[in-house]
């Protein structure tokens, strides 16, 4: 079965960078858009960074742009999410997406 399975979060003080994995099996990852999303408690999820299959096509929030960067490795099934210039209102949980199939989440805190 489809599973996304996430690494990298952690606390980090603003200014810092992290950068976040999201390891991918049970599907033809290099057909798959993948994409990260974040949620705070208590508000929506929002999508932060899309790729499309072959990396070529890259989106982004508006508040992340600049700072967030998304790629990814076909040849090891897995997506990443480069966070430069953290910010403290960055703090959220982080999830890896593919097509109705959500990771287990991955906390990143910004605090100093």
């Amino acid at each position: 079965q489809v599973q996304l399975v996430e690494s990298g979060g952690g606390l980090v003080q603003p200014g810092g960078s992290l950068r976040l994995s999201c390891a991918a099996s049970g599907f033809t990852f290099s057909s798959a858009t993948m994409r990260w999303y974040r949620q705070a408690p208590g508000k929506e999820r929002e999508l932060v960074a899309t790729i499309s299959s072959t990396g070529d096509s890259t989106n982004y929030a508006d508040s992340v742009k600049g700072r967030f960067t998304i790629s990814r490795d076909n040849a090891k099934t897995t997506v990443y999410l480069q966070m430069n210039s953290l910010k403290p209102e960055d703090t959220d949980v982080y999830y890896c997406y593919r097509l109705g199939c959500w990771g287990q989440e991955t906390q990143v805190t910004v605090s100093s």
